[in-house]
């Protein structure tokens, strides 16, 4: 497939927010063997590994878990992927590595166990540091294999702030800063300008660059980073308008439901929808999932979310709401911008307000 089919010069920006990003085409095998060699050839010889989610609270997570430490090697993930991503390390690391696993909830036990058992017969060394609202069985299983699980309260902490607490190691003010700012992004406090160019440099640059860049100049990023972030947020601001203006609303019980799709940042967007009254927010992606935003009056996303073996926290989740069967139902679902997964979204809400109210 040509480059310019997907991105390049020419290619009307309506047509291009509502398919998915170029990475999205490689095939998984392609994907998979090429993690495989990346991961082979990056953990040789390391003694401290840190998997990771990828957004700017898991990369900080990173670099404090790895300030002053030699051989260590940053592995990002992804919620959906953190089962095969657990079965990969353990494949390839030495015994006796120490190991932390941060800003990453498990969906259920069947998906990590494989994994996360390997891990443990190789290192006696794991902790696990998450923000996420965690199911009983999930936490009790991984603690039953002897992994320290230290949880934080997804309302008050993110995951740094966690790991900040847990390796209660002598800080500079400088990182200590870096956490408060991160902290202002992942909870959408928005009280600090500079959060939302961290969230943005964690999605642009290559992970290694991120961590190297946040530990010599903390949340103060330099001004030629700052200049190449503006330049890129010409697009993103573009992508989240787009998303905006393409948004339904609809009542359900007494709540206001905003749903949109398109290729966008969905806390921009759904920062924008509540603007317009919804205290749910949406946003179906080109790539099939779906970012669930609640509000003062919605805090019950990472319940929905759950009805589709997704999960996350009260006033933030994710999910795949349906399994896409060949490319040719993918094609319907970037034409309808989303009509069937939207459907699948608000029956689920129905279902759980309809099955509130008849509890009260």
């Amino acid at each position: 497939m040509k480059d310019e089919l997907i991105k390049g010069q020419g290619i009307d920006p309506e047509r291009a927010s509502l398919l998915p990003g170029m990475g999205f085409f490689i095939p998984e095998s392609v994907y998979r063997e090429q993690k495989e060699k990346e991961l082979e050839t990056s953990l040789k010889g390391a003694r401290l590994v840190v998997i990771t989610d990828s957004d700017a609270d898991g990369l900080t997570c990173a670099a404090l878990v790895q300030e002053d430490q030699e051989n260590a090697i940053c592995i990002p993930t992804s919620p959906y992927d953190l089962g095969d991503c657990l079965s990969r390390v353990a494949r390839y690391i030495e015994q006796e590595v120490n190991m932390y696993i941060c800003d990453l909830c498990p969906d259920s036990v069947e998906e990590i166990e494989p994994g996360l058992r390997e891990l443990c017969g190789k290192t006696d060394f794991i902790i696990w540091c998450d923000h996420h609202r965690w199911d009983k069985n999930i936490y009790d299983f991984v603690e039953s294999l002897g992994v320290q699980v230290e949880l934080g309260d997804s309302s008050e902490e993110c995951a740094a702030d966690v790991v900040f607490r847990v390796l209660n190691e002598d800080f500079s003010e400088k990182m200590k800063e870096l956490v408060e700012v991160t902290r202002d992004h992942d909870l959408w406090l928005c009280e600090d300008d500079r959060s939302g160019y961290l969230a943005d440099f964690a999605m642009w640059v290559p992970v290694k660059e991120y961590i190297e860049v946040v530990r010599e100049y903390g949340a103060d990023l330099p001004e030629v980073i700052i200049s190449f972030l503006e330049e890129n947020r010409e697009e993103k601001n573009d992508l989240i308008r787009r998303a905006i203006n393409r948004a339904e609303y609809k009542k359900i019980g007494e709540h206001t439901v905003g749903i949109t799709y398109g290729k966008c940042s969905q806390n921009e967007v759904a920062e924008g929808i509540r603007k317009e009254g919804a205290d749910v927010c949406m946003i179906v992606k080109p790539t099939g999932g779906v970012s669930i935003r609640g509000s003062e009056k919605f805090e019950r996303c990472h319940e929905l979310a759950r009805m589709f073996e997704g999960g996350g926290h009260p006033r933030a989740a994710g999910c795949m709401p349906i399994e896409f069967s060949d490319l040719l139902h993918y094609a319907n679902h970037w034409i309808s911008q989303g009509e069937e997964t939207k459907k699948v979204l608000i029956e689920a809400l129905e279902t759980m307000i309809r099955n509130e109210n008849a509890e009260g």
